[in-house]
């Protein structure tokens, strides 16, 4: 069962509006997204970008699009240099540790995996390729250092995605010690060799890449010169996501046709930042809310939004997600039955076709809910069926796919200790012995198990 499809929209950060999505290739989508440097754990802001681009990635997969989903890992970098030297840790090393605990931190946010995540090490011939095109078009030259740097004002576009002049760019640019760049405003493609750093032969002697180059690199290999998104958090916006623009059309790639920025998480009146210091990450919140409450408080906003984080906020996520588990606790397995809750699907997805309006769509979620609890009650045939409804929408949005008492109980280490409490707080309440059943529902809740009691009897849940 499914509704028909309204027409996708999305804001394209280039047009600065909302846009009507067409693939260049029809029934196909490529989409490249600037992933992580792997230098450190990911903090909510990493998983902020995490759980937006796979949310979008379902969402144009349940619109029948076939899409490739590339997201690189940038695995060589200043910021990875300096940690390996203060760790007295080998760079491979220290990479690759990282990149198991972003996948790690992946997985347990409900995120799938993309379809191909190059590695900025696995691609410095095309970037060399790419920068001596560059030279060759007289946007880049070699400096008498070995480095290799792109001349902006070589490209008269720039600017154009972050709606900033040459001008406004000039004000306060300068260059630093040791830079060897003719324009303040110029950007390094490649980086000369300095001792004891990681560094590989080029044409303009042994170094590494800058930045900005490998994502015009790996992004062109994987996808084409021309593709469909290209995503990132806002703070790419300018300039690695200006850079990229200019390094890809100065070689006359059109390249994206559509970019997507999910906004900043906020901590009080600045974003969470490791360059601040007020993050917290990701493996540091999944013991305490769990990785569905995470990705819940994320999608509970849009994510072009900025969105503030609090302990209390994550919590009230843990607690309406709840509510809607709570919907399908106990409910009968059905299968989808043909028109119903119509109404409801037509609404989450016309909410999710309006740029990915994920509060909305799960406003409808809240509503479907109700009327599940409401029918329920009122012992109708027709709960389990939208409780079927229920997970099914739930799970374009990658909610709702546990089993209701594995998300309430979790853990089942201390299950059988559980379920004996219960069965002894049971039998003193026959007795009439409610001073020692109070007495057990103190020793649950001092555990961290909430009972809740209902005319069926007894369950309990986690708090």
């Amino acid at each position: 069962m499914s509704s028909q499809l309204p027409p996708l929209y999305l804001h394209d950060s280039m047009q600065g509006r909302k846009v009507p999505f067409v693939p260049q290739h029809a029934g196909q989508v490529g989409i490249y997204v600037c992933g992580m440097t792997v230098y450190d754990y990911c903090h909510l802001g990493h998983a902020r970008a995490m759980v937006t681009f796979d949310t979008w990635v379902r969402i144009l997969r349940h619109w029948k699009l076939q899409v490739r989903y590339v997201r690189n890992i940038t695995d060589i970098d200043d910021k990875i240099i300096q940690r390996a030297a203060q760790n007295s840790e080998d760079i491979t090393a220290l990479t690759e540790r990282f990149i198991a605990a972003m996948h790690a931190d992946e997985q347990a946010l409900g995120c799938q995996p993309p379809d191909l995540e190059p590695r900025a090490t696995g691609h410095i011939a095309g970037m060399q390729h790419l920068i001596e095109q560059l030279i060759a078009k007289d946007h880049a030259y070699v400096a008498n250092n070995g480095d290799v740097y792109y001349a902006v004002r070589s490209f008269p576009e720039y600017g154009k995605l972050s709606g900033r002049s040459l001008d406004e760019l000039q004000v306060g640019a300068r260059i630093e010690a040791g830079e060897e760049k003719r324009d303040p405003l110029d950007f390094a493609l490649w980086k000369a060799a300095k001792p004891g750093e990681p560094a590989w032969p080029s044409p303009w002697g042994p170094g590494r890449p800058g930045w900005h180059i490998e994502c015009s690199a790996m992004s062109t290999e994987a996808l084409g010169c021309n593709f469909d998104i290209h995503g990132g958090g806002l703070d790419l916006q300018f300039p690695h996501h200006e850079n990229e623009i200019a390094q890809a059309q100065g070689v006359g790639c059109a390249y994206a046709r559509y970019w997507l920025h999910n906004g900043h998480i906020r901590v009080g009146s600045e974003k969470m930042a490791k360059s601040l210091g007020n993050f917290v990450t990701v493996r540091d919140l999944l013991p305490i809310f769990g990785g569905e409450a995470l990705r819940f408080f994320i999608l509970s906003s849009h994510y072009r939004s900025p969105l503030q984080y609090t302990d209390d906020a994550l919590s009230a996520a843990q607690s309406a997600l709840s509510r809607l588990y709570t919907a399908l606790r106990g409910v009968p397995k059905h299968e989808l039955v043909d028109g119903l809750g119509s109404d409801w699907e037509t609404r989450f997805l016309q909410a999710l076709a309006d740029d990915a309006n994920t509060p909305e769509a799960i406003a409808a979620l809240f509503d479907l809910a109700r009327e599940i609890n409401r029918l329920r009650e009122q012992g109708s045939e027709l709960a389990p069926p939208l409780a079927a409804l229920l997970c099914k929408l739930g799970g374009i949005l990658g909610l709702l796919q546990q089993d209701p008492e594995q998300f309430f109980q979790g853990d089942n280490s201390d299950v059988a200790w559980i379920e004996e409490r219960l069965a002894a707080r049971q039998a003193a309440r026959a007795a009439r012995d409610f001073a020692r059943a109070d007495a057990i529902r103190a020793e649950l809740d001092a555990a961290g198990i909430v009972i809740e009691d209902g005319t069926g009897g007894s369950s309990w849940r986690r708090r």
